[in-house]
């Protein structure tokens, strides 16, 4: 039986699966879409979702990490400290995830789209040549890439709205971020 990669190998396209995180409320613990287990400097849940901050240990550019997970949104928005030397690249960057929550655990799963914000300037959609190959090699079933391209369609045009203004377009949703902003 041949598997997906292999599929994706003989297409000669590059891909991974969906990458997957769990993030532990209890033992306040992020794993990685490596494996790696990472303490969490901080868990905040609301109502319409939850706050991680944590250092990144042994990034080459990045310091540190502050996420929200949004599941009724299917978005992940994280802000990235860079360690000096490194440009700032987008002001936010935004995960398509399927978020699963839970009392104690969450748990992501990276739908391959993103979209890089540059707030009150634009907003890129990244990563679409790794959705498509996903969806070729039938890591993506057609409803889960379906929600996948709506969701990105969404925000991208809610931005456009909110002339690339990020919280701005959430407040509308009801959706107030907060950030450590450290450094």
């Amino acid at each position: 039986m041949t598997t997906q990669r292999e599929i994706a190998a003989d297409l000669g396209l590059p891909i991974h699966p969906p990458k997957v995180e769990i993030f532990d409320l209890t033992d306040r613990t992020n794993t990685d879409a490596k494996q790696r287990v990472r303490r969490v400097d901080e868990y905040r849940a609301e109502p319409f979702g939850l706050y991680m901050a944590r250092p990144m240990i042994d990034h080459p550019e990045l310091d540190y990490l502050e996420s929200w997970l949004l599941p009724d949104l299917d978005l992940r928005i994280s802000d990235y400290r860079r360690r000096p030397g490194h440009d700032r690249e987008q002001d936010f960057y935004v995960d398509i995830a399927r978020i699963e929550p839970g009392e104690h655990r969450w748990r992501t799963v990276d739908l391959y789209l993103d979209v890089a914000v540059r707030q009150r300037q634009d907003a890129r959609v990244l990563d679409s040549d790794e959705f498509v190959t996903a969806l070729r090699a039938e890591l993506l079933d057609d409803e889960t890439a379906r929600r996948a391209m709506d969701t990105t369609h969404r925000v991208v045009d809610g931005l456009a709205r909110h002339e690339y203004d990020l919280p701005a377009w959430l407040h509308t949703l009801g959706v107030e971020l907060s950030w450590r902003r450290t450094g």
